[in-house]
């Protein structure tokens, strides 16, 4: 499965911010919106992802409070990247490898498609593994009862 047919099924709805947006704004539209990440654009460019990873750690770092600094001081800057070309497998074994929970999508021309949460992953696999679990048991079912030898 690639990640091009999670998409089509997900949807491309996209939530972004500018990296000199306030990090306060950022958060409040994470909690508003109930989204994990916001992807980080600048010049119609993605420079960054900001997750809820990067929000606890910045209030881990002011004692429980988020500042008044910007998103680019607290954005992952070098997230991975995936194409929608790329195996559901390759998706997984990235993310599990980089504790990465969201996964931007760009096409070959750099244009952002979409972005892959790990529940989409977990999801995509789960209904994968259903629907070959239905047809098993509709083939085991279905197959002819041999006779028993005396």
């Amino acid at each position: 499965m690639k990640v091009s047919e999670i998409l089509k099924v997900k949807g491309n709805i996209l939530f972004t911010v500018t990296p000199d947006s306030p990090i306060l704004d950022a958060v409040n539209a994470m909690a508003e919106k109930d989204i994990g990440s916001l992807v980080v654009m600048e010049g119609g460019k993605l420079i960054g992802m900001l997750t809820f990873r990067e929000v606890i750690a910045t209030l881990h770092q002011n004692n429980g409070a988020l500042g008044r600094e910007s998103v680019r001081n607290h954005m992952n800057d070098k997230p991975i990247i995936v194409s929608p070309d790329t195996d559901l497998n390759e998706v997984r074994r990235l993310m599990l490898e980089r504790h990465a929970r969201y996964v931007p999508v760009m096409d070959e021309g750099g244009s952002l498609m979409g972005v892959m949460s790990f529940y989409d992953v977990a999801k995509a696999v789960f209904e994968a593994q259903s629907f070959e679990n239905r047809m098993l048991k509709s083939y085991i079912q279905d197959s002819p009862v041999e006779a028993q030898e005396n």
